[in-house]
């Protein structure tokens, strides 16, 4: 017998969701614009805070950036953010 099976196997799928996430925050920046907020600051309050109300319901988006966690958030935008840097 393999005594090897004596552990935990971790299994991650890595499922790039970068395309999905910007297309979301792209309906969230156009929706507050729209509504006369500034995104930038909404979107950090949302990121902070958890609270989805930073986020208006205008064409979705409130509905629509609860779909992302806000890890995934904050780590797509500091990728961005770097990329930009190169």
């Amino acid at each position: 017998m393999d005594q090897n099976k004596d552990f935990t196997v971790k299994f991650e799928l890595e499922r790039d969701r970068s395309e999905e996430i910007k297309q979301i925050v792209q309906v969230v920046y156009t929706a507050l614009t729209e509504k006369g907020y500034k995104p930038v600051e909404q979107i950090v309050g949302y990121i902070m805070s958890g609270d989805p109300t930073f986020i208006t319901s205008h064409l979705n988006a409130r509905n629509a950036i609860k779909k992302v966690d806000r890890d995934e958030l904050l780590e797509e935008f500091v990728k961005v953010y770097f990329d930009h840097l190169k």
